[in-house]
């Protein structure tokens, strides 16, 4: 069967048929991982060990929560590692000692130093979430929605020393919704993701590695609790896209009365244009608060969530007060 690859990439060509079983270490930390996680071992591969982040406090009490990625391991008595540290001699022999045939790397949070790359005889392959080389780094999904694009996909690829650098292996695309949000966005690609990593692995011999194109390569870097303060000149679309892709962190956000206002749901309102000044507010409409933004667009508000408060509808925030007509978004 030949698939054409849709970032423009090549051909990818592969046969389907009975899968031969690897010896695999996985290595991933969280939801979306656990997804690629569980796949494998329903599809019969050996995981011989699984490495994850090291347990962190969250949320209020600090306490410590277990990786989704930790939790399934558990569940399916596999040997588990959490290292602090691996950029050192020791944990590099403790990898390779492991004797598997290939590792596994999904959304681990790490860099890999090149004795673990180097470890197995099939080296690590990589399933990242955006269609490679564009936007490689931390932050695909998200910053794919923030800059408004219609499709995106998963990518599976041989690493190497460089940050998502490693040659093409299998590659997919879908199409991102016009009201998706990222954590709706990384729930699908994670279920695309994991079908087409066990493909790459079904077929691991008989794909043709292609380089990546680096004129094309673009970045998507970890994101910032400054990147979603909502610049109100920006166009209704652009703030939309900003307020979908930066869910659940950091949100976007903005102030009233010097209080931080989380949007959770927002939409351009239409075609029409308005002499309102950006972030101010008009009316409400239907059971959204229209607000202007920039280039006369206005912005239709349906959920947000002020400091302190629960997520509530706009509705709700304008009978509870929240909300004044006529007033304004803004620092």
């Amino acid at each position: 069967m030949t698939v054409p690859d849709p970032g423009g990439y090549g051909t990818i060509c592969y046969v389907r048929g009975k899968s031969p079983k690897m010896k695999i270490v996985f290595m991933g930390t969280p939801a979306a991982a656990a997804v690629s996680l569980e796949r494998l071992i329903a599809e019969g591969h050996q995981i011989v060990a699984v490495y994850t982040q090291p347990d962190r406090p969250s949320g209020r009490g600090n306490k410590i929560v277990f990786s989704p990625v930790k939790d399934l391991t558990v569940k399916n008595d596999v040997p588990l590692f959490q290292p602090s540290k691996i950029r050192n001699d020791e944990a590099v022999r403790e990898f390779a000692q492991l004797d598997a045939d290939i590792a596994v790397v999904v959304a681990y949070g790490r860099i890999l130093p090149e004795g673990f790359l180097n470890a197995f005889p099939n080296g690590a392959v990589n399933l990242h979430f955006s269609l490679l080389p564009k936007y490689r780094g931390a932050a695909p999904v998200n910053w794919a929605i923030v800059n408004g694009e219609k499709v995106t996909g998963v990518t599976t690829i041989r690493m190497d020393a460089g940050l998502d650098t490693g040659d093409i292996l299998m590659a997919r695309e879908t199409g991102i919704g016009e009201d998706e949000n990222a954590p709706e966005l990384m729930q699908r690609l994670a279920e695309l993701g994991a079908e087409v990593l066990v493909e790459t692995l079904a077929n691991f011999d008989k794909i043709k590695p292609v380089f990546q194109d680096e004129s094309a390569a673009t970045y998507a870097p970890i994101m910032k609790r400054e990147d979603g303060l909502i610049g109100w000149t920006r166009t209704a679309r652009e703030i939309s896209d900003r307020v979908r892709g930066f869910q659940p962190f950091p949100g976007s956000y903005t102030f009233i009365h010097g209080k931080r206002v989380v949007i959770w749901a927002a939409k351009p309102a239409g075609s029409d244009k308005c002499s309102s000044h950006p972030g101010g507010n008009l009316h409400l409409n239907e059971g959204d608060l229209l607000v202007g933004a920039g280039e006369g667009t206005v912005l239709a508000v349906s959920e947000l969530q002020f400091e302190g408060k629960r997520r509530m509808s706009a509705t709700e925030a304008l009978n509870g007060g929240l909300i004044v007509l006529g007033g304004k978004f803004g620092q």
